[in-house]
């Protein structure tokens, strides 16, 4: 790992590069990792591993074994939590950023949009990951609301494997992308109904193309 010398600290660092591997499916629910093999992998010293690790015990995402520290990550079953979640109030930020949101807020959420639409051309899966998170985001940071925005982000963060499913094949991405699309059109006419009702529709069939490639 190389380390970029920001003002967050080296653990800070750790912790945000093991989170990032195990959310995107790098570590598998299963493996095995220890402090000494990610001193190795990383670079760093015991401290800040064991510190990392420590906040990971703490999301739920790693757990203590015989054999060490064993990897759980996201399971379909949280992941389904997740979204009954998102379903019941991400629908109130969409809402919200109708009656909030600025004009620079607006252009970003459309060039999010438009940009999508440029990636899924080329059926470039990482790009189109990466902007269906800034899309939400942009939501959220923009819905009047720093309770909602705290909530549904690190939601939307932690089931990003799952949203990679969702988009893997060119048709799943077709229609999440033409979604984005519906829920941006509604958004514009100040439709805050149309809007909400798109997000739940969308949230729903994400679900279901997440949890098609995952078999379940």
């Amino acid at each position: 790992m190389m380390m970029d010398y920001r003002t967050v600290s080296l653990s800070d660092q750790v912790f945000e590069h093991l989170e990032s591997d195990i959310l995107s499916g790098r570590y598998k629910r299963g493996d095995i990792v220890t402090e000494l093999q990610l001193c190795a992998e990383l670079g760093v010293s015991r401290t800040p591993i064991r510190e990392a690790l420590r906040r990971l015990f703490q999301e739920h995402l790693v757990e203590d074994t015989p054999k060490g520290t064993m990897v759980l990550g996201i399971t379909p079953k949280d992941y389904r939590d997740m979204s009954e979640i998102r379903l019941r109030i991400e629908d109130l930020a969409v809402k919200g950023f109708i009656d909030n949101a600025d004009a620079d807020s607006l252009k970003a959420l459309n060039e999010a949009v438009e940009f999508q639409e440029f990636y899924l051309s080329r059926e470039d899966v990482d790009q189109l990951k990466a902007l269906d998170g800034r899309f939400h985001e942009i939501i959220y940071a923009g819905c009047g609301s720093m309770i909602l925005r705290d909530t549904l982000s690190p939601l939307h963060k932690k089931i990003q494997q799952y949203r990679r499913n969702a988009l893997r094949t060119p048709e799943r991405a077709t229609h999440s992308v033409h979604e984005h699309r519906q829920i941006l059109e509604a958004i514009r006419a100040k439709d805050a109904d149309l809007a909400a009702a798109r997000m739940r529709d969308h949230i729903m069939n994400a679900v279901n193309r997440a949890l098609t490639e995952e078999g379940v």
